[in-house]
């Protein structure tokens, strides 16, 4: 997590680091630690300044600058962040400097992406890898298994379910980001 890069899209806009924290309805505090990285914002927290802030979650992390229209991302240097609760856990596959965000998945039995579904201004695709999910889009369940996928505007309401009694893995590929 890089904090200067949230203090950064914050100062770029003209906003003060209260009126951050009244937009996200977290404590000015909390953003002013996490700016100064005290201390990690959770995934919920991450959205919020994301929605605020009007990019994809994933910018709030440091980017490689765009060179010849190739990047490689490699293994050891993938961004990751985890919920919470520690129920899901994505990595960047994608270089974060595109229109296409890619990230790989792995969710907990009994886990979900999210507490509530939320939608974001999107497009994806679920790609299950391992094991079985279930993806809830405006209000309708899709039971998914190894090779299926779901495809949905991002718009619509939603989250994934990890409903079985062992670790579901998955590929996302979302245009534009804005996870």
């Amino acid at each position: 997590m890089d904090g200067f890069r949230i203090r950064e899209l914050r100062a770029n806009r003209g906003m003060t680091i209260s009126q951050l924290a009244l937009a996200t309805e977290v404590s000015a505090g909390l953003i002013s630690q996490v700016e100064r990285g005290r201390t990690d914002p959770s995934l919920e927290t991450l959205r919020k300044i994301s929605r605020v802030l009007d990019v994809p979650l994933f910018e709030l992390f440091a980017q490689e600058p765009e060179g010849s229209g190739v990047s490689v991302v490699r293994k050891d240097h993938q961004v990751r962040i985890t919920s919470p609760t520690e129920d899901i856990t994505y990595s960047r596959h994608s270089a974060g400097n595109g229109q296409l965000e890619v990230l790989r998945g792995t969710l907990k039995p009994g886990g979900s992406s999210s507490a509530e579904p939320w939608s974001h201004p999107s497009e994806e695709c679920v790609v299950v890898v391992e094991g079985t999910l279930v993806a809830e889009v405006q209000g309708k369940r899709y039971s998914l298994t190894e090779g299926d996928s779901c495809h949905f505007n991002s718009r619509l309401p939603h989250r994934l379910l990890n409903e079985s009694n062992a670790m579901a893995t998955f590929i996302v590929a979302a245009t534009p980001p804005s996870y």
